[in-house]
């Protein structure tokens, strides 16, 4: 095994990992703020990057098939929301049946075809207004062109908008609904409208980091969202783990899914450094989402095997 692989590797981990930070953060907006679990999410994952990749083969700038993308999203964001409130449908069913839905509107998008390509070459991020591309050592990229410097930029744009949102009176009629929605109905806030607000904006952000994602790779395929929740719970589980202790301030938490999405990536890229045989890779992804899962678990036991034993019996009386 060499370690130079490894390290040739890890850039292209840590673009990845930013990339799907930023679908984590979607995540993180249903799955916290919410707490609704959106299966939506692996359809989406691919809506938003057929939508980018057909319109810049069309001949559309990227700036309107980024923007048509993240429209996109927010629409099958709203038809959950649609088919959980005005439907009574359970949440997690209407996420599954959006999903399935969104399985043939991706394939018609497509033009009936599993996955469509782009010159990576004519199509530069920066410079023509295409996609990303991929660094070539042999053709180094100035830094403002760089994926991962590109993808920074993004994340830091929607963390600062959506730290801004839930600031205003609607973000926290919104974070109220998710905490406490019983209470939210009796103080007049209108819960139901507040869901598919929050279901928008989270497949929107999905749909987004989605057509990042096809641009990096240069391609889209049919099944690029499969298992998409997992890795999405992924980033926001580890970067809960690890950082809720330190990151108080709602943007840091939101740094922290991003931070989440980069450490599961570069693990994943240490595990195939190892030459783990890739019919394996699934089985490590959720071991290691479990893993995370359980460590809150495991520091609540912990802490209570470690704490002082309490004294039993009242407080002497006072002398008087």
């Amino acid at each position: 095994m060499d370690i130079t692989a490894l390290l040739n590797a890890l850039p292209g981990g840590v673009a990845q990992g930013l990339i799907w930070g930023i679908m984590g953060i979607g995540v993180y907006i249903t799955y916290k703020i919410l707490d609704i679990a959106d299966l939506s999410v692996d359809g989406t994952m691919v809506l938003g990057g057929a939508v980018c990749i057909t319109m810049l083969l069309k001949g559309y700038p990227m700036w309107l098939s980024m923007l048509s993308a993240t429209v996109a999203g927010m629409l099958a964001g709203l038809a959950t929301g649609i088919f959980h409130t005005f439907m009574g449908i359970p949440a997690i069913l209407a996420g599954i049946i959006t999903q399935f839905g969104l399985w043939s509107i991706n394939l018609k998008i497509l033009d009936d075809k599993a996955n469509l390509a782009i010159n990576a070459q004519k199509y530069n991020l920066m410079a023509h207004s295409g996609s990303l591309r991929t660094t070539d050592p042999a053709n180094p990229l100035p830094f403002y062109e760089n994926t991962i410097f590109v993808v920074a930029v993004c994340a830091i744009v929607i963390i600062g908008i959506l730290y801004w949102f839930f600031g205003t009176e609607r973000g926290a009629s919104l974070r109220a609904t998710g905490c406490n929605p019983n209470m939210s109905r009796a103080q007049g806030i209108n819960t139901n409208v507040n869901k598919v607000i929050g279901l928008m904006i989270s497949n929107g952000i999905v749909a987004f980091s989605s057509a990042l994602l096809s641009q990096y790779t240069a391609s889209v395929d049919i099944n690029q969202g499969r298992g998409a929740i997992v890795i999405g719970l992924a980033a926001v589980v580890i970067g809960t783990a690890l950082f809720d202790k330190i990151f108080k301030n709602f943007a840091l938490k939101l740094v922290g899914v991003l931070l989440g999405g980069i450490i599961y990536y570069v693990v994943m890229r240490i595990i195939l450094w190892f030459r783990v045989d890739t019919t394996l890779l699934k089985l490590f992804q959720a071991l290691l989402v479990a893993i995370f899962l359980a460590v809150p678990y495991w520091k609540k036991g912990l802490s209570k095997y470690f704490a002082k034993p309490v004294k039993k019996g009242g407080q002497p009386d006072a002398k008087s």
